[in-house]
């Protein structure tokens, strides 16, 4: 069987798949209850939801972007 010449490597594949995961963790990680008009929660300004959520989803989108570009090493 001829072997196929694909855009991707698995290497590529692995840091896409890593890089999503990193981005869902950072979604979860902003997720959490709100405020409504009958009660105030102050969690919705906690320092995880306002700075480590979207630093976490950044890292991860600048990951799937590195995936992306890297070039698959010749065999």
């Amino acid at each position: 069987m001829e072997k196929r010449d694909f855009a991707f490597g698995r290497m590529n594949y692995i840091l896409l798949a890593v890089g999503m995961a990193v981005v869902v963790i950072g979604f979860l990680l902003m997720s959490g209850d709100g405020s409504s008009e009958t009660a105030y929660n102050p969690d919705i300004f906690s320092a995880r939801r306002i700075k480590v959520a979207p630093v976490v989803c950044l890292l991860g989108f600048v990951s799937m972007i590195y995936a992306v570009v890297h070039r698959p090493s010749d065999k």
